[in-house]
C-alpha cells in the first residue's frame, strides 16, 4: 500500500520481521512482548510471548513522537536496570499514554526508533486523497481473514458493514460489478478502492456542481469564480483565488490546462483546508501581540500535575508535557514539604502520588516553548515551610537562569503591564510578594501562604480538607528569596472592584472560585471587565469537582478574566471550547480580547449586550446538508448508527442556544439531513459555535460520535466541510460533515 521505497527499507523491514521488546510499566512490571509492523505499513502489533489468543495493535498514525533513551518518568525511575540506548518511549496523541519500551540490543532500538519515526513522517506528509485511500485500504485489510488480498461480494458486504455503511444491496452488487475489471468475481485492494469510490460520489456535492457547471463536465475559471463570489461569499481577489483552487486540487493535468477544474477536484478542494469551515488565516498567528497581558485570554490550566481526578490521580511530568503541548500558557504547582528535604509536588492531603519541585521545573524549560513563544506563568500553590521555600528559589534560578523574569523589562515601576511580544521565552512566577515593586520593604510578611486557601474561607463550595491543627499555624512565613522572584504576577486578596480602582497595582492579582466569579459576574458585569482590562485575574475550578470535572470557561470569558483554569486532564464539552478558542492565532495560547473589553472606561455588560455603542448582532443560518464516514461508536457486529448533528452557542448569557436536526436510522456512511438551523447573536465576538453528532438512542442517552467547536469570527461562509474531532479532541479523518452557512446582519 505505501510507495515501495518505504518497504524497502532496512528498519521498516527489521520492524516487519518482529522484536522482542520489554514493555515497562512500573519499576516492578516489566514484560517480554513481541512486537511487530504488519503488512499495511501503519498498524503495529504486540503480543506476550506465551498468551494464546490476545494481542493489541495500534496505528503508526496514533503516535506523536519517539522519545531516545530515558525521557519518561518510568524509563529514569528503571535507569540503573536498562542501558539508556536500549530505551524508547512512544508518545501517543491526544491524551492516551505513553508506551515505555527496551529494546534486546542497540541495533534493534534504532531500527525501531528510526522506523516509527519514518512511518510518522509518511503518514505526516500524506494529502486528503492518499490519506483517504490509506484509511479504505486499512478497511481491506483488516476485513481480508484470510490474506489471499482478494474479497467476494459477501465479504465485501460485511466490510461495508463493519464501515458503518448500510446499503442497496442490488446497488452496491451492480458497482462491485463494475469495478471487478477482471470478471473473478472478487475484488483486490486497488479494486476495492476503486469500488469504494464510486460508491462514495457524493450527490450532494455532484448537484452544487451541475448548478455552476454549463457543459455539466467541468468549471471553467469564470464558472468558478462565480461560485467562490455567490456562494462563499468572497468577494476580493476570486480570480486570483480560483486559479490557485485550480493549482492545488485539480487532479487531472487535461482539466488543469483548460484552467478548469473536474468534480472531482471540486470535491477534493470542498474536503480540503481550503474548503473547512475554519478560516484559514486565523489559523496562523494573526493577532496584535504587543498590549498589556491583561488584554488577552490566556490558555490556562489547573492541577496540572494530575492525569487522573484529583483524590487518588498519578501525580505526573507528564501531565505538564500534555498540556503545555497543548498550547497551555499558565500551569499550577502545588508544593509541599517533601520529607528528605526537597519540595514535591501533589494535590495536599489525598493519596496522590508526588513529583518533584525541580523536576517539573526543568519539565516546563524543556517543553514550555515547544508549541508557543509567548510567555508562561507559573501559578505557586505555596504550602512549603521556610527552608524549603527558599530551596525553591534556588532551583527556580538555577534550572531557568535567563527565562525566569526577575525584575521589570525597564527598571521602571509598571503602569501597565507588559505585552506577551515584550516578555517572549519568558516565565513568569504568580505568588506572594514581600511588600511591592515600589520600594524595597524591609519586612517579613506573615500572611497565608496559599491563594486557594485564602480564597476558601470565603468560599461556601470547598470541603475542608485541612485539618485544624494546620489552620492555626496558617500564618506561615514568607521566604525574601521566593518572594524577590514575583514581578508582575503578585497574588493578592481581593477586597472588592471599589478598592481595587483606587489602590491596586496592575502586577496584583486575584484567584476567584467559579462560584464567586460567576456571582461577581452577574452582580457587577461592567465593573468586572474593567476591572480586567487593568489587572489579571485567575478562576479555578470549585473544591466539591473532586473528579477533576470543568465548568463552564465562558461565563469567565465573558467578563473578561484572562487566566480560566481548566482541568486540561479531563475531555468534555469545556475542554472542547476551550481548544476551540485558543485554535486561531497559532495556537500560541493568547488570545486578544474584543476592543470592547480592552478599555478601561467600557460600559459593557455582557447581561444586556445590546446596550453597547457598537451593538451589531448577526443572524446566523446554518444547513447541515450531510455527513461523511462517521465512527461507530458501538463495535458490536452489526450496530450501526442513527446520527443526529446538534449545533450549540456559547457566548454572553443571551447567545446561549442550541438546535439539532432530527437522527438518520441506520447511516453513520453518508447520512442526508438537508435542515436549516437558524440563530441570532448578540455578541458575536464572544461567541463559540460547537457542532456535535450523536448516536440516538430513544432509551438512554445518546452516545457521543465527534464534535467540532471554532468562534463566530472564524467561521467561513458558503458550502463548508466540517472535519469532527474526538471526545479527546484529536482528529478522527475522514469523519466530517457538510454544511452550508451563511451570515449576515439582524435586522
Amino acid at each position: 500500500p505505501y510507495s515501495p521505497c518505504i518497504q524497502d527499507d532496512p528498519d521498516i523491514k527489521r520492524m516487519m520481521a518482529g522484536s522482542t521488546l520489554r514493555k515497562v510499566k512500573s519499576r516492578s512490571w516489566k514484560k517480554q512482548r513481541h512486537f511487530r509492523l504488519l503488512e499495511d505499513g501503519l498498524t503495529i502489533w504486540y503480543k506476550s510471548k506465551w498468551a494464546g489468543k490476545g494481542h493489541s495493535t495500534f496505528s503508526v498514525t496514533e503516535v506523536e513522537a519517539v522519545r531516545e533513551g530515558h525521557q519518561s518518568e518510568i524509563l529514569l525511575s528503571t535507569a540503573e536496570e536498562f542501558p539508556a540506548d536500549l530505551c524508547f518511549t512512544l508518545v501517543f496523541h491526544g491524551r492516551q499514554g505513553n508506551l515505555d519500551l527496551v529494546a534486546e540490543s542497540l541495533e534493534e532500538a534504532q531500527a525501531w526508533i528510526q522506523g516509527v519515526r519514518k512511518l510518522i513522517h509518511k503518514a505526516e506528509t500524506m494529502d486528503e486523497q492518499e490519506r483517504l485511500d490509506q484509511w479504505v485500504r486499512d478497511w481491506f485489510q483488516k476485513a481480508d481473514k484470510n490474506k489471499d488480498g482478494k474479497m467476494n461480494f459477501k465479504e465485501v458486504k460485511k466490510l461495508l458493514k463493519m464501515m458503518n455503511v448500510e446499503m442497496n444491496e442490488e446497488h452496491a452488487y451492480h458497482l462491485f460489478k463494475m469495478a471487478d475489471k477482471s470478471q473473478s468475481d472478487s475484488l483486490e485492494i486497488e479494486q476495492f478502492v476503486h469500488f469504494y469510490k464510486i460508491l462514495t460520489q457524493r450527490n450532494e456535492v455532484w448537484k452544487v456542481f451541475q448548478d455552476y457547471s454549463g457543459d455539466g463536465e467541468k468549471l471553467m475559471l469564470e464558472e468558478l469564480e462565480n461560485f467562490l463570489r455567490t456562494e462563499q461569499q468572497e468577494e476580493e481577489q476570486s480570480t486570483q483565488h480560483a486559479k490557485q483552487l485550480i493549482e492545488s486540487y485539480e487532479p487531472s493535468e487535461t482539466v488543469k490546462k483548460q484552467g478548469a477544474m473536474s468534480l472531482e477536484g471540486f470535491q477534493m478542494y470542498l474536503c480540503s483546508q481550503d474548503g473547512s469551515i475554519f478560516k484559514p488565516g486565523l489559523l496562523e498567528l494573526y493577532q496584535d501581540m504587543s498590549q498589556p497581558l491583561s488584554h488577552y485570554f490566556i490558555s490556562s490550566s489547573h492541577n496540572t500535575y494530575l492525569l487522573e481526578d484529583q483524590l487518588r490521580g498519578q501525580s505526573s511530568l507528564e501531565a505538564y508535557i500534555q498540556a503545555l503541548k497543548r498550547g497551555c500558557r499558565c500551569v499550577e504547582v502545588d508544593c509541599w514539604d517533601g520529607s528528605d528535604g526537597e519540595p514535591v509536588v501533589y494535590h495536599g492531603h489525598t493519596l496522590t502520588s508526588k513529583i518533584l519541585f525541580k523536576d517539573v521545573i526543568s519539565t516546563i524549560k524543556e517543553y514550555g516553548f515547544r508549541a508557543s513563544d509567548f510567555p508562561i506563568i507559573v501559578s505557586l500553590e505555596n504550602h512549603c515551610g521556610l527552608e524549603q521555600q527558599t530551596l525553591m528559589a534556588q532551583h527556580l534560578t538555577q534550572i531557568l537562569g535567563d527565562l525566569l523574569q526577575t525584575s521589570t523589562l525597564d527598571g521602571q515601576v509598571p503602569q501597565q503591564l507588559p505585552s506577551p511580544q515584550e516578555l517572549k521565552g519568558k516565565i513568569l512566577l504568580k505568588a506572594k510578594k514581600i511588600g511591592g515593586l515600589e520600594k524595597c520593604v524591609d519586612e517579613t510578611l506573615t500572611d497565608e501562604v496559599s491563594d486557594e486557601e485564602e480564597m476558601a474561607n470565603g468560599d461556601e463550595e470547598s470541603p475542608t480538607e485541612e485539618p485544624q491543627a494546620e489552620k492555626k499555624n496558617k500564618k506561615s512565613k514568607l521566604s525574601r528569596e521566593l518572594s524577590d522572584l514575583v514581578v508582575y504576577c503578585k497574588s493578592v486578596h481581593f477586597h472588592g472592584f471599589e478598592h481595587a480602582h483606587c489602590h491596586a497595582k496592575c502586577y496584583e492579582m486575584s484567584s476567584f472560585s467559579e462560584s464567586k466569579a460567576k456571582k461577581l459576574g452577574k452582580e457587577a458585569g461592567t465593573e468586572f471587565v474593567q476591572y480586567n482590562t487593568r489587572q489579571l485575574s485567575r478562576t479555578y475550578p470549585s473544591g466539591l469537582r473532586t473528579d477533576s470535572s470543568n465548568y463552564n470557561p465562558q461565563d469567565m470569558w465573558n467578563v473578561g478574566c484572562q487566566i480560566v483554569a481548566l482541568n486540561f486532564q479531563t475531555a468534555g464539552l469545556e475542554m472542547d471550547l476551550n481548544d476551540g478558542l485558543f485554535k486561531q492565532n497559532g495556537g500560541c495560547g493568547y488570545i486578544l480580547k474584543p476592543d470592547f473589553m480592552r478599555d478601561g472606561n467600557t460600559h459593557f455588560c455582557p447581561e444586556k449586550p445590546e446596550e453597547r455603542r457598537d451593538y451589531k448582532p448577526r443572524r446566523l443560518s446554518i444547513q447541515v446538508i450531510s455527513g461523511q464516514q462517521l465512527p461507530k461508536v458501538n463495535q458490536k457486529e452489526g450496530s450501526i448508527v442513527d446520527p443526529l448533528v446538534r449545533v450549540e452557542i456559547y457566548g454572553v448569557p443571551q447567545d446561549q442556544a442550541k438546535d439539532e436536526t432530527s437522527h438518520i436510522n441506520n447511516n453513520g456512511f453518508n447520512p442526508v439531513w438537508n435542515a436549516t438551523l437558524n440563530f441570532v447573536i448578540h455578541t458575536p465576538e464572544l461567541a463559540l459555535v460547537r457542532f456535535v453528532v450523536e448516536d440516538y438512542d430513544k432509551a438512554s442517552r445518546n452516545d457521543f460520535i465527534g464534535q467540532f467547536t471554532l468562534p463566530f469570527t472564524c467561521i467561513q461562509p458558503g458550502y463548508r466541510h466540517i472535519h469532527l474531532l474526538s471526545k479527546d479532541g484529536m482528529a478522527i479523518p475522514p469523519s466530517s460533515l457538510f454544511v452550508n452557512i451563511s451570515i449576515s446582519d439582524y435586522e
